[in-house]
């Protein structure tokens, strides 16, 4: 995440607006010490603090040091504002309206045109924020902005003081004034947007990154942070196509095209767990169904078993009636095939369950959402691997390209060799060669990708895939495998 900085414009308000030589200023400084001390004694006299003209030069003296002589009291500012409110209260007409001193207090609090109390508020603010007091800094700006509300210098260094403070909702609030107020700052636009995307608020996070993109159109930060937003909101298609136009926009922008290719990268791996998920579910019924089939099939060759014992201790019984072994066992034979009997009819209802629900799975629209799934897979893949190489054409040293394209590859020929492994010996002997040649070829054709990705920069990663890739390709040799590269 960008951090915000507090912008050298700050260091502006901590120089007088009178500048003056050092000995120059100490005299302004000790007059100020000595008027500050004839004030505050006269705050105590009755006679002199229920007076409108003490208030006023009260005000307008604390207000000359926060501008001038900060060293006297670092929060005069917030003295003269509340003397200046005070001449508003004690200055009355006998009609009970402001006078002449009441409304220029007014004016002043108001931020009237040629008015100071506003600067003396923000200077001081910036002076306790390089004091590090951020909590004092914020009380200075956040007053300010109530004397000028159009203002965006307070409420931007107020949402700055606030972030650092961890105050997340009062730099919003800031920030948020800072943009209703007509401020352009982009750097305050990608900050508001990251306190939203904090808080999982996407959508506040896009209008922050929008409402900048208005002030500053061509600004690519704003831009990414767009789809860095939606991706993390899951709006993968909007992503998208926010980046398919920044790539439009800027084509040689090599990181645009890398991180659309990822995008479609990411989504066909997406697809493919699909398909895989759902081709195994569809299966797994048909599969249920024959299992329990050839259970049954098993099940009902036991009687054929019975019915001949029946036959042969019945026959035995006939020459020997008086056997009473003989028919222990002829009981014993017709308990078990009436048990039997039993277990065949509840196979039966769980294979016509089992067959049911597959062919449910069938005409409930699963083949078309597979086929669906394979399509939007293959739109994908065709479409990371073109953003891929056309990165590589901007410049054939991307680490990122090359690495990328490098485990497309080497992943398709790990998908392709699940099916060797899962043939049966039957199948193997039919196809299992030429795909072992298909499986072979993939791996082949991610190798030169991770050796380039090596040589534009030295990662551990893309050296264990490439050794991963050279042993297999040696086992495939030793074999004898062909390598078909497809």
């Amino acid at each position: 995440m960008k951090k915000l900085f507090f912008v050298s414009a700050l260091t502006l308000f901590s120089m007088s607006a009178f500048a003056q030589d050092d000995a120059a200023n100490k005299v302004v400084v000790d007059q100020f010490r000595k008027d500050k001390e004839k004030s505050d004694k006269d705050l105590s006299d009755p006679k002199s603090s229920a007076k409108a003209s003490y208030w006023m030069e009260r005000a307008k003296l604390y207000e000359n040091i926060a501008l001038q002589g900060s060293e006297v009291d670092s929060s005069a500012a917030k003295t003269s504002l509340e003397a200046y409110k005070k001449v508003v209260e004690l200055d009355k007409t006998k009609k009970g309206e402001p006078g002449k001193s009441a409304k220029e207090a007014e004016n002043v609090i108001a931020g009237g045109e040629g008015t100071q109390l506003f600067n003396a508020f923000v200077k001081q603010g910036a002076e306790k924020y390089q004091a590090k007091n951020l909590t004092g800094a914020l009380e200075m700006f956040t007053a300010a902005q109530e004397i000028n509300k159009k203002d965006t210098l307070a409420s931007l260094y107020g949402g700055i003081a606030a972030q650092q403070l961890d105050k997340k909702d009062v730099a919003k609030t800031q920030f948020e004034k800072y943009a209703a107020n007509g401020g352009k700052d982009p750097s305050v636009f990608y900050g508001l947007a990251q306190l939203y995307r904090e808080e999982k608020n996407f959508d506040k996070a896009i209008e922050a990154l929008n409402m900048g993109l208005k002030q500053a159109p061509d600004n690519k930060d704003l831009k990414a942070e767009v789809v860095n937003i939606l991706l993390a909101s899951g709006n993968e298609s909007k992503a998208i196509s926010e980046l398919e136009a920044l790539a439009q926009a800027d084509p040689k922008n090599i990181q645009n095209v890398v991180n659309l290719a990822i995008l479609y990268d990411n989504m066909q791996r997406t697809a493919a767990d699909s398909v895989k998920q759902l081709s195994a579910k569809m299966g797994s019924g048909s599969k249920s169904a024959a299992s329990l089939t050839k259970n049954l099939e098993a099940e009902k060759g036991k009687i054929e078993v019975y019915d001949g014992e029946v036959k042969r201790i019945s026959a035995l019984i006939k020459k020997q009636p008086k056997n009473a072994d003989l028919k222990r066992q002829l009981a014993e034979v017709n308990t078990k095939k009436k048990e039997t009997l039993a277990t065949i009819a509840t196979m039966e209802g769980e294979v016509k369950t089992a067959t049911e629900a597959a062919a449910s799975s069938a005409s409930s629209g699963s083949e078309q959402k597979l086929n669906d799934l394979k399509a939007k897979q293959k739109d994908a893949s065709d479409k990371a691997i073109a953003n891929y190489k056309k990165a590589l054409e901007i410049d054939g040293a991307n680490y990122d390209a090359l690495y990328n394209l490098g485990v497309f590859y080497f992943n398709e020929a790990v998908q392709l060799k699940g099916e060797v492994d899962n043939m049966n010996m039957t199948e193997y002997q039919q196809r299992g060669k030429e795909v072992e040649g298909r499986v072979c070829g993939k791996f082949k054709k991610a190798k030169p990708y991770f050796e380039k990705a090596i040589q534009a920069k030295d990662e551990a990663e893309a050296k264990e895939n490439l050794t991963t890739v050279n042993g297999v390709l040696e086992q495939f040799a030793g074999k004898g495998v062909a390598c078909v590269e497809e």
